[in-house]
């Protein structure tokens, strides 16, 4: 069996140790040329986010592609959907991120775009693992590559922009935005600026080993507590490569991915654009947002974790509005991946529209208390064939009766079964979670 390189986003791991290692990178650059033979040289944009590492890896991924006979040209250093935008625009037939998005520096990572836009889904990424592992394959990656330098970044910003065509009522508004040292600070600050924000701009520094330190989407505090003191209409969270955003409000509270899915949801809906009156989300979003949205009559279509599971289910039911917790949305009007710049937007524009402010359109989602309890097993049998562990979970769902959620799973790393349960009360959540757990450390401790 091949080698599993890809997890929920990409390639990713420690730079310099395998697989993000000089000859393992540029087979890979080589695998994915490989593995979608076209009549013509397979032409590749690259960007990638502001960590020392990025440039090398880079260099070693064209190594291996233009030895495959591909063109690759590089957006330097970007945002992951402005890669998405110039693959489908400019008629790339791929598009690389090269980015290990909210983790520190010493990491990074390996994303594959189609050249319609859209993250490589399950399959895709299966074929170049499997391409990968031949061991019949000697590549031949080329000294030097010749990488080419794209002059369309400009067209993305205009593309986004859109998103926000009316500031009135907005116009001059001050708003905080931390960019994590990372790929924003090539975008964000020069969008916000162009439709006549005030900007306070934080994480705008980046020297190669900074992103996410002590900010961006992971670390909101010093920006919320920026929001407050400069009296700021709103704050903005990046993460290192800008495919999502967190928000914080005008009294510094974190205004996260359920949040702004169940604001834009609403907001769809009234304008008759929530095609299915559907929102895709993953299981970790909380209970909450499923019963805020039924409240309005919209159904919540839950995928595994991971925005390209999102992805692939709008695809699949020609959705319009998805994401995750952590907030990566998709907005189908602009990308078919998760654009944090664009988040922030779609949002600013509903206070537009509507005269409310963030606080407001956010208090429709009332998030339920939540607990996680991990146990150690001696081994991973399927749940369904535990009848202990199923009478467990069926007596805490009766408990339960519709207003809150039982989510049991294993770890896919762990010898661990993870027990999540979201309630009205944290006694009762937490009571319940031990309730099933002593059934797991019975039968499978």
């Amino acid at each position: 069996m091949s080698e599993r390189l890809f997890g929920t986003d990409g390639v990713r791991g420690v730079a310099g140790v395998r697989p993000l290692d000089p000859p393992t990178i540029a087979r890979l650059g080589a695998a994915i040329v490989r593995v979608r033979p076209l009549d013509h040289p397979t032409r590749i944009i690259v960007g990638r986010d502001t960590r020392e590492s990025g440039e090398w890896i880079e260099r070693e991924l064209a190594r291996g592609a233009c030895g495959e006979g591909a063109i690759v040209t590089s957006a330097g250093v970007v945002p992951t959907p402005v890669v998405a935008y110039l693959a489908g625009a400019f008629e790339f037939d791929l598009g690389v991120v090269l980015s290990a998005s909210h983790n520190p520096y010493g990491d990074n990572g390996i994303k594959v775009f189609s050249g319609r836009g859209e993250k490589f889904g399950e399959a895709e990424e299966r074929d170049v693992e499997v391409a990968m592992a031949d061991p019949e394959w000697r590549p031949h990656p080329a000294p030097h590559p010749d990488v080419l330098n794209t002059p369309h970044v400009e067209a993305y910003l205009r593309h986004v922009v859109r998103l926000l065509p009316d500031v009135r009522g907005l116009a001059g508004a001050r708003i905080a935005v931390d960019m994590a040292n990372g790929a924003t600070t090539t975008t964000a600050a020069v969008v916000f600026e162009r439709l006549g924000f005030d900007v306070i701009t934080l994480g705008d520094r980046p020297d190669g080993r900074n992103i996410n330190l002590d900010c961006g989407s992971t670390h909101p505090a010093r920006l919320a507590a920026t929001v407050v003191e400069r009296r700021c209409r709103l704050g903005i969270a990046f993460d290192g490569d800008g495919d999502r955003a967190i928000l914080v409000d005008a009294r510094g509270r974190i205004v996260d991915g359920d949040a702004v899915l169940c604001l834009l949801a609403l907001a769809y809906k009234r304008a008759g654009r929530l095609v299915g009156d559907a929102v895709v989300a993953t299981v970790m979003s909380n209970v909450g947002l499923e019963i805020a949205l039924k409240a309005h009559g919209i159904r919540l279509i839950r995928t595994p974790v991971g925005d390209k599971y999102v992805m692939e289910e709008m695809l699949r039911g020609g959705y319009v509005l998805g994401g995750e917790q952590s907030g990566h949305v998709i907005l189908g009007e602009h990308l078919p991946t998760g654009d944090g710049l664009a988040t922030s937007l779609a949002v600013l524009r509903e206070m537009a529209a509507t005269g409310r402010e963030l606080d407001d359109l956010a208090s429709v989602l009332v998030t339920y208390p939540q607990t996680l309890v991990n146990v150690r097993v001696r081994e991973k049998r399927p749940v369904a064939d535990v009848p202990e562990i199923q009478a467990a979970i069926g007596r805490v769902d009766a408990a339960l009766a519709g207003r809150g959620r039982v989510l049991v799973r294993y770890s896919g790393t762990e010898p661990l079964l993870r027990i999540m349960i979201e309630g009205e009360s944290q006694a009762s959540v937490q009571a319940w979670a031990e309730e099933i757990a002593e059934a797991v450390r019975t039968t499978l401790g």
